[in-house]
């Protein structure tokens, strides 16, 4: 009786899941009509955690600094450059992914140039300032009658308003060095002589988005295309920018993965064929692996509001662990055909309970950490497990009603197992042991962290060689290092900004630096401006003097009158400003506060421009990518340690189970970890943040061959299921490690040795087989389902 109510409540559980399953497909069908999936991978780093103005900084260079892409086109000569501009300029207008930046053009410089005007005498260069500073008399008239007598002497402005031409040097400056307007266009000269156009363009999408799709990339080939043409074909080209890496790696990483994917798919599923000859298994796991995918995406997403997409391609490879449970049933149904579908569940359960257990307890892990992205894989993964499990244990019973097929690939591996070897106390396990130790121990004092956040990708050598070419023409700004520059107002930040370039000017000159760019550069502070209309003024009125003096004239009058000031709000309102507001952060929590980008910057002198600002009031040197390394590095060590303690938890649950013999469990899972840690010290790859994931997932996967093993001791079919759930883990997994993105490179191999060892270890450390132990087991729980 107590069998026949106990599969009644199977029955009602089954069913019970099954409403849950269709409320979860409804909610399926609900969420990919519209999917909140989020693919920028800096949602996946941990938030800024220190003030305001730092994440406000962050928040803007992400924003806008790091959407900038950068074209430079050059033909035989400056017509056919100018058309093949125009031409690709066209072809990216009428396309999606890019937009053009500002409105570098002759209307908007005209603009900037009457609006700029009446504060001419308040805006000069260093180069000017020091000279008024250090200029005598006769050499202000000197320049003064050259540029009177100059045959381009007309510029921007009159002689009379500027007689000494401080106004033109002054937007010469702006535009760059080698830079000007010509026909509509920002020309940059080389230092060959070759004139280049300028195109910028902001990426219509987060710089750092990860959809696998190369969008940026056929877009800028398309325009390259056609201004080709326009050229006749004799066309150079130079593209850069941080969307364009970040695409690259991204499109890299989705084809990686996709191929690996689908050949690791195609490899199982005919493992599962081989070993059952039936489409049965197949259609059945397959089902368990949909409902656990489905139940993930939708706890996922009612958690923490959206799923990302590498939490989606991580959830892909969970095949090879979450079939487990549906191919170790499958093995041992094959293995017993005698026994009925509901008591070989029920025997398998407790195994089968244990392993969820110990594989959630490692996912679990990856939660603790504050760490955005490994929260959501650790829910994601959680989930998926838990449902594809009571998948398996409510559904598999009652849908596998036919019987299992013979399989003498499946018969020759389970039989293996009678001859596999096992570890006793004589002089072989010795020399292995001591072999082991030589190796581990050679390894892990070989083997290297690393933190560093470029290690993670690399980009393609060509994009590289762009980025070369492009800063040495014009000097691309980098987002991953700037100055935070603040003070209690607007003009304590344009005053502190002014002080700061004073100390760049000096990297600069020791070539630490090709530039910088700052909003201070062409809108100083009010202090600054007034410091300059005492230079220019009398420098102007002494011109002036001296020249008539010289033509007969007689003298001009001295007039005075009120100089209105330059404020930085109405300075950023000009087009041409465009550049420089993404660097005023304006007032923030009760401050103001800018950024200064650098441009040039190389890592050998990143030390040297650092310290430049020393002592500098209200300045702060960050580095993005030192700050993300040191989260890396801490996050490491905290998983490191958690590792540990996972160890820890999962030994003491296999004690609790195996008393005695639950070493023989755990010590396989151990090895494994300390000699594929080895591998990696002895082959040179560096363990980062990623190799422990490797780590923690190679516990929860590891320690279940091990569990299944001494749950039917001398099992052959427990021994085939860990095969091929062994196999399917290797093939999900360990591929990676051919990856050519480091960290999927470095988390792959990790997981293709450690799995590896642990499937060959764990069968070398089961006790001696007690024959009868499983068949009792069976035959028990049998006869109380007939009852």
């Amino acid at each position: 009786m107590a069998g026949a109510s106990g599969g009644r409540a199977w029955r009602w559980l089954a069913w019970a899941w099954l409403l849950a399953v269709l409320a979860l497909g409804l909610q399926q069908v609900m969420f990919w009509r519209a999917p909140a999936i989020d693919t920028d991978i800096m949602a996946l780093l941990p938030g800024a955690t220190e003030d305001a103005r730092l994440a406000a900084a962050n928040l803007r260079l992400s924003e806008a600094v790091t959407g900038d892409v950068v074209v430079l086109l050059s033909a035989r000569d400056w017509p056919t450059t100018r058309d093949a501009a125009h031409a690709f300029a066209r072809t990216i207008g009428s396309g999606k992914g890019l937009r053009p930046a500002g409105e570098n053009n002759a209307d908007s410089m005209s603009t900037a140039i009457a609006a700029f005007a009446p504060h001419r005498q308040a805006l000069l260069t260093p180069t000017q300032r020091e000279w008024l500073r250090s200029a005598t008399p006769d050499a202000i008239a000197d320049m003064a009658m050259a540029r009177l007598y100059s045959p381009v002497s007309g510029g921007i402005g009159r002689w009379q308003d500027d007689p000494l031409g401080l106004w033109p040097a002054w937007w010469q400056a702006r535009a760059g060095q080698g830079m000007q307007v010509r026909d509509e266009l920002v020309s940059v000269r080389g230092d060959d002589g070759r004139d280049w156009a300028l195109l910028r363009f902001k990426s219509a999408q987060p710089a750092f988005r990860l959809d696998g799709d190369a969008s940026l990339q056929t877009v800028l080939d398309a325009a390259a295309g056609d201004a080709r043409k326009a050229a006749g074909g004799d066309l150079e080209m130079l593209r850069g920018g941080v969307p364009l890496h970040a695409e690259a790696a991204a499109s890299r990483a989705a084809f990686e993965v996709n191929t690996i994917g689908l050949g690791s798919l195609l490899a199982v599923l005919l493992l599962v064929w081989l070993a059952f000859r039936s489409l049965r298994p197949i259609v059945l796991v397959g089902v368990s692996l949909l409902v656990g995918l489905a139940a993930a995406i939708a706890v996922t997403s009612w958690i923490l509001g959206q799923v990302h997409l590498i939490t989606l391609v991580f959830g892909a490879t969970l095949a090879g662990v979450a079939e487990d449970y549906g191919i170790h049933y499958f093995a041992c149904r094959q293995g017993r055909p005698e026994v009925p579908p509901r008591p070989m569940m029920r025997s398998l359960l407790p195994a089968l309970a244990l392993a969820l257990l110990t594989s959630v307890l490692a996912y679990l892990a990856l939660g603790i950490a504050p760490f955005p992205g490994l929260r959501q894989m650790a829910v994601f993964a959680t989930t998926a497990l838990t449902a594809t499990f009571i998948t398996a244990v409510l559904w598999f019973p009652w849908l596998d009603t036919g019987t299992p097929r013979h399989s003498r690939f499946a018969a020759r591996i389970a039989g293996s197992l009678a001859h596999w070897p096992r570890l006793r106390p004589n002089l072989g396990s010795g020399v292995l042991a001591l072999a082991a130790v030589l190796f581990i121990g050679g390894g892990l004092q070989r083997l290297q962290a690393s933190d560093d956040l470029r290690g993670l990708q690399t980009s393609p050598t060509a994009l590289l060689q762009d980025e070369i070419a492009i800063g040495k023409l014009l000097g691309l700004p980098s987002p991953a290092q700037y100055f935070l520059v603040e003070g209690v107002d607007a003009q304590a930040v344009l005053r502190n900004e002014e002080r700061l370039a004073d100390a760049l000017r000096r990297q600069v000159a020791a070539g630490h630096l090709q530039g910088w760019r700052a909003v201070s550069d062409t809108l100083p502070s009010l202090q600054r401006q007034q410091a300059d209309r005492d230079l220019v003024i009398p420098a102007e009125a002494l011109a002036r003097t001296r020249v008539a003096a010289m033509l007969g004239e007689p003298a001009p009058a001295t007039t005075t009158s009120a100089h209105a000031s330059l404020q930085v709000e109405d300075g950023l309102r000009q087009p041409l400003a465009a550049p420089l507001r993404p660097l005023w952060l304006g007032a923030v929590d009760g401050r103001h506060a800018s950024l200064v980008m650098l441009q040039g910057l190389t890592p050998a002198h990143l030390t040297a421009v650092a310290t430049a600002a020393n002592g500098i009031e209200g300045v702060r040197w960050i580095d993005r990518t030192a700050t993300f390394s040191s989260l890396l590095h801490r996050y490491r060590l905290q998983m490191g340690w958690l590792l540990l303690a996972g160890y820890v938890a999962v030994g003491l649950a296999l004690l609790a189970r195996f008393r005695r013999n639950a070493w023989r469990a755990w010590v396989p899972t151990v090895l494994a970890a300390l000699l594929s840690l080895a591998a990696l010290g002895w082959l040179g790859v560096p363990l980062q943040l990623f190799g422990v994931l490797a780590q923690l997932l190679l516990l929860g996967l590891g320690v279940d061959y091990g569990i299944f093993l001494l749950e039917h001791e001398g099992d052959g079919a427990s021994w085939l299921a860990v095969c091929l759930g062994a196999a399917s883990t290797l093939l999900a997994f360990g591929l990676l490690s051919l990856s050519a993105t480091p960290a999927l490179h470095g988390f792959g191999l990790t997981l293709l040795v450690g799995i590896s060892l642990v499937w060959l270890l764990s069968p070398c450390f089961r006790p001696h087989a007690r024959q009868n132990a499983s068949a009792a087991a069976l035959a028990k729980a049998s006869t109380s389902e007939t009852s």
